[in-house]
């Protein structure tokens, strides 16, 4: 169970969540992936006091860390930078979210690198970008991919406060775009023998997760209007309350297709006449949704999914909380949990969201200590400059 990219050396210089997310996903498909840390380490090795736990407990640093070896280098020194760049000469992919401005100072900039190693595909998350005049701006997903790209905004009911967002969300989708590119990458250079730059930003991540907004004001200059639950023009796509406080959703996107479902579930037939073509339902929408109100809170949501099941076109899905994910029976059959062998036993965690059917994976390990492996990846260089 090595994974399709068992045999491919990674070396990260990756903070916080963006850059070793990449990194934990090519570690999860089988990659050795070397954590470049400075000597206090990672940042994000204190989310877990952030969060109040006790100890050097970090669930998120474990989640895009494991299987990882570290090695704590001063890549600010001339010494830490050599050994930087000979690790470099020795690896296939090369993963950072440090700030390019950063990069080009400490001698880790793309061109630097390739010079050392032609082949090195090289992966780099910012935040804005890589041009323009907030290129070298720090940023974390909540700034780039949350609040400028337009999220936070669109998901903003009228008259409402922006929500939070929750830990990690961007991050974790450009961790995931950027491993997908690094792939792509490995797959050129078998073509042509040469690696190159692959980058995502924060923003472009946040402006692609609304695409389906952006895309229509940019071809139309329509703005697709914030939806608030007590008008939606199709009352087959909103969410709802169960008589004992448990929340829905039913997805009911195809009108004509959806409506006839919901109106035998919910024992209205006569919607069906009174309410026939879509513009009636928008017209009528305020007025059908709290009629549905009313009559979703008559039973539980266990009898209501019974009645729901009982149509094969009425689409659905209860709105769980973390609570209700972990207990549930599909997610543990889908595959989300993998458990991380941790000593003698094994610790359950939150797996990438791929499955590879050829060529399986399956984690190998805790995250490092910082620099754990130090000793030894000191040791492969110097066996490795011997040979």
């Amino acid at each position: 169970m090595t994974g399709p990219l068992d045999g491919i050396k990674v070396v990260e210089l990756g903070v916080w969540v963006a850059g070793p997310a990449a990194g934990g996903i090519l570690a999860d498909w089988g990659a050795d992936v070397v954590k470049i840390e400075s000597p206090t380490g990672d940042p994000a090795r204190t989310f877990g006091r952030m969060l109040g736990l006790d100890g050097d407990q970090s669930p998120p640093f474990e989640m895009d860390n494991r299987g990882k070896r570290s090695i704590v280098l001063d890549v600010t020194t001339d010494e830490g930078r050599s050994t930087a760049l000979e690790l470099l000469s020795g690896a296939d992919v090369f993963i950072t979210n440090v700030r390019p401005g950063a990069l080009r100072r400490i001698g880790l900039d793309f061109e630097t690198t390739a010079i050392a190693n032609p082949r090195l595909v090289y992966g780099l998350i910012t935040g804005y970008g890589e041009a323009g005049p907030d290129a070298d701006r720090a940023a974390y997903d909540v700034a780039a991919y949350w609040a400028r790209a337009g999220l936070a905004h669109l998901l903003t009911r009228p008259g409402h406060t922006p929500p939070f967002q929750r830990g990690g969300m961007g991050d974790h989708t450009a961790g995931m775009t950027l491993a997908a590119a690094v792939c792509a990458a490995l797959v050129a250079r078998a073509r042509t023998g040469t690696g190159q730059l692959v980058s995502t930003s924060l923003y472009r991540q946040g402006a692609y997760t609304i695409s389906f907004d952006l895309n229509t004001f940019l071809l139309t200059g329509h703005v697709i209007a914030i939806g608030e639950r007590e008008s939606m023009g199709n009352p087959c796509m909103n969410n709802y309350m169960a008589g004992d406080g448990r929340r829905f959703w039913i997805v009911g996107l195809q009108v004509d297709r959806h409506w006839g479902p919901l109106c035998r579930v919910v024992g209205r037939r006569d919607w069906i006449t009174d309410y026939p073509r879509p513009r009636d339902r928008a017209a009528n929408s305020r007025h059908l949704i709290a009629e549905l109100d009313e009559i979703f809170a008559t039973k539980p949501l266990d009898e209501w999914a019974k009645l729901f099941g009982a149509e094969p076109d009425f689409f659905w899905s209860p709105i769980n909380s973390i609570e209700d994910v972990v207990a549930d029976e599909q997610f543990h059959a889908a595959g989300g949990i993998v458990y991380v062998p941790d000593g003698d036993s094994s610790v359950p965690m939150i797996a990438t969201p791929v499955d590879f059917h050829g060529t399986p994976w399956a984690p190998r390990a805790m995250a490092p200590g910082i620099g754990e492996h130090s000793d030894e990846i000191l040791d492969e260089l110097h066996t490795s400059r011997s040979s």
